[in-house]
């Protein structure tokens, strides 16, 4: 994923917004990206648009910059949100799911043990993250790990290699699966996960 510096732009999905259903549906995408994704990327322009510094720099130095500032709270929560949207949707693609192949598993069996042992620590973090937040697969010293953060929280924010990522914030899923999030969860895994994304951003 490449970003440039402000103004920031709401990128375009890497698929249809219909290439993902029946899983995932239009009807979501029309909030989830259009409304949801697009408020942050609005956000994040009105917030720094008379900020010379935090203007000129890309999303993720601009990310990293301001996490755990308080003063700039809401510049990080807009600009994170507009990240992890991004990152998420290359985290899917049509046709997903299943067992990954190649270097990202000989990597998964290594830090995990083998790939049911990933499956359950990814989705226990996934369906544990009380409330809004994200569940991701990190790249941290050469090893693989699962983490969950919360809100707009984002591993990259502290120099993690990001792999891939699930947003269990209610409006991900609760068209398509109302309250069912451990059902959201595996269907991600199972249909939707882009292995192919996550091997390329590996170290």
């Amino acid at each position: 994923m490449t970003t440039q510096a402000a103004p920031h732009v709401l990128p375009a999905l890497p698929y249809a917004d219909t290439a993902l259903e029946p899983v995932m549906s239009a009807k979501t995408f029309s909030f989830h990206y259009a409304k949801h994704h697009k408020a942050y990327v609005d956000n994040l322009n009105n917030l720094i648009k008379d900020n010379a510094e935090l203007s000129s720099m890309s999303l993720e130095a601009l990310i990293k910059k301001v996490a755990g500032d308080s003063s700039k709270a809401g510049v990080f929560n807009n600009a994170a949100q507009v990240w992890n949207h991004t990152f998420f949707w290359h985290s899917m693609r049509p046709g997903g799911g299943g067992a990954p192949k190649g270097r990202i598993l000989d990597k998964i069996n290594a830090s995990f043990g083998d790939f049911e042992k990933f499956k359950t620590a990814f989705s226990d973090a996934a369906k544990t993250q009380f409330g809004s937040g994200w569940a991701w697969l990190i790249e941290d010293g050469g090893k693989l790990a699962v983490v969950k953060t919360p809100n707009a929280e984002t591993p990259m924010a502290q120099g993690k290699k990001c792999l891939l990522t699930i947003d269990v914030w209610e409006h991900a899923y609760y068209l398509d699966f109302q309250n069912k999030r451990p059902d959201y969860v595996a269907a991600f895994l199972e249909k939707l996960v882009n292995w192919e994304f996550a091997e390329k951003n590996l170290g």
